[in-house]
């Protein structure tokens, strides 16, 4: 029966209406791979998205890569168990896990087009901008993570540019909003996860902690609450990076360093 109404959605032109119901449905589904292939027809659709849309557009991505990555920690654990015990399938654990990593970044790059070619070039405000391009930063950030070191550079060169734009774009924003401060808290992870400068990194969330603390009651009920949470990270997530980071004496907090 499921199968029944996918089909007679693909042979039909479903309005804008009934691909969000559609979208919404799969959410409440948990199947986002679905909730992808609806939410990504109404992002290159060419009209500006609604902030629903939006938020919905990166949940269904979100969980999509997210279950994905997952899986990639699993092989990647087993792969150092086995590695360990001098394992006979090290190079079927391999294969598996390149497999896995292709779909990672498979999804990471679909969204990135989406988000270059349909979404940032059209963001009419800048928390619509901000957002698009911390999407972008962030899910090369995950491909920094996920993929074949090879690419590795590339994509970290690709997600550092993104997050500058969007830092600098954010600006515009209040110090509180929730945007800016979820910016502020995945370019502190970046640094600290990826560059492996948790100097750095904590520098940009204590920044953005100490601009924004003051000005919470400048925001909206549903604003105040999402910036409280955000900031509880601002404030809790640095120490985590700095048990497994290089020593970052006499390297100074350059940016050139990612070169």
């Amino acid at each position: 029966e499921y199968m029944g109404i996918l089909n007679y959605q693909a042979d039909t032109q479903m309005s804008r209406e009934d691909t969000l119901y559609y979208a919404k449905l799969a959410e409440q589904a948990e199947r986002y791979d679905d909730m992808v292939k609806h939410m990504k027809e109404i992002a290159t659709a060419g009209a500006e998205l609604t902030n629903e849309e939006r938020n919905l557009l990166s949940v269904a991505y979100k969980n999509s890569v997210g279950a994905k990555r997952t899986a990639w920690r699993a092989v990647t654990a087993i792969e150092q168990k086995e590695e360990g015990k001098g394992s006979k399938f090290m190079e079927t654990i391999k294969e598996y896990k390149t497999k896995v990593e292709g779909e990672v970044e498979s999804v990471c790059n679909d969204i990135i087009g989406i988000l270059d070619k349909s979404l940032i070039p059209k963001a009419g405000n800048a928390d619509s901008e901000v957002f698009y391009l911390k999407m972008k930063a962030d899910y090369c950030r995950y491909m920094a993570e996920y993929v074949i070191r090879g690419k590795n550079k590339r994509v970290v060169e690709k997600a550092h540019e993104a997050y500058k734009k969007a830092q600098e774009k954010a600006e515009e924003l209040p110090t509180a909003h929730p945007i800016r401060l979820g910016l502020a808290l995945n370019y502190s992870v970046f640094y600290g996860e990826i560059l492996k400068l948790p100097k750095k990194g904590t520098k940009i969330a204590k920044t953005a902690f100490d601009a924004a603390i003051s000005n919470l009651e400048d925001l909206d009920d549903e604003q105040y609450k999402d910036s409280s949470f955000i900031l509880q990270f601002l404030r809790d997530s640095p120490p985590l990076w700095k048990e497994n980071s290089e020593d970052e004496e006499g390297n100074g907090d350059s940016d050139e360093q990612i070169n």
